[in-house]
């Protein structure tokens, strides 16, 4: 083999390396000064992904299978919800009698499921991971509220949730914004005693939670860990020790 052949088939080899520990788009090809039409394809399925996780509805089944009654923001469609993130932050004033009437007030933790960007994260995850992070709660002795679904939710919903209900620790399980990678990507919000007026800072997250990425069975369990070091600290978010 020649001293040219060798490097080449070096870099042939970091190459496959490099395909198989990222979900990115390399060695796509081209035709010309074009992608491939193959390639051209799957990007367009990706996005049509995408726009259908903004754009979609969590299902009733899925509520119900879980025992999740559903409130809503002040969101009245997804073009406003995109438009305007602060209306998904703030209840409705139906939203806050439902919740007052249906869940036990300041429980140690409060679980909260939301759209968010995508509704096939919750689709997708949920039944796995709200499983999980129960079990995890009842095995590092937490009592939970009552867990409930938050439609066209924002993450600063928490601060609102936690005026109403005053628990100790709070958990949102919402769908993130989408990419060409996957849409049914879930993350997981953290906070002590949430109040409005909190801080990102004041905040815990675990993102990425779907199947090709923090597995969302290993996600419930860890939500779990982390909420019991939050009620022994009596903080959370950069004060946090973990």
């Amino acid at each position: 083999m020649t001293e040219e052949e060798e490097r080449r088939e070096l870099q042939k080899r970091i190459f496959t390396e490099l395909l198989a520990r990222t979900p990115a788009r390399l060695g796509g090809g081209r035709t010309g000064t074009r992608p491939t039409t193959e390639a051209m394809l799957k990007l367009r399925l990706d996005h049509a992904e995408a726009v259908d996780a903004v754009y979609g509805e969590v299902g009733g089944a899925t509520l119900e299978a879980f025992g999740l009654f559903s409130v809503d923001t002040r969101f009245t469609d997804k073009e406003t919800y995109l438009k305007r993130p602060d209306w998904g932050r703030q209840l409705t004033a139906e939203a806050e009698a439902a919740i007052r009437k249906n869940c036990v007030p300041q429980p140690q933790v409060q679980v909260v499921v939301s759209d968010g960007l995508s509704a096939k994260a919750v689709e997708d995850n949920l039944g796995d991971v709200l499983p999980s992070l129960l079990d995890s709660l009842e095995a590092y002795g937490l009592q939970a509220g009552t867990p409930f679904f938050v439609r066209g939710g924002r993450v600063g919903c928490m601060d609102e949730i936690g005026r109403i209900l005053e628990p100790l620790t709070l958990v949102l399980l919402i769908g993130e914004r989408p990419g060409l990678v996957t849409a049914s990507s879930l993350s997981a919000y953290m906070c002590y005693r949430p109040q409005p007026g909190c801080r990102d800072a004041d905040r815990m997250v675990i993102s990425n939670i779907h199947r090709g990425g923090t597995p969302p069975v290993e996600a419930g369990a860890h939500i779990g860990s982390l909420l019991r070091k939050m009620v022994d600290q009596g903080v959370s978010g950069v004060g946090l020790i973990v």
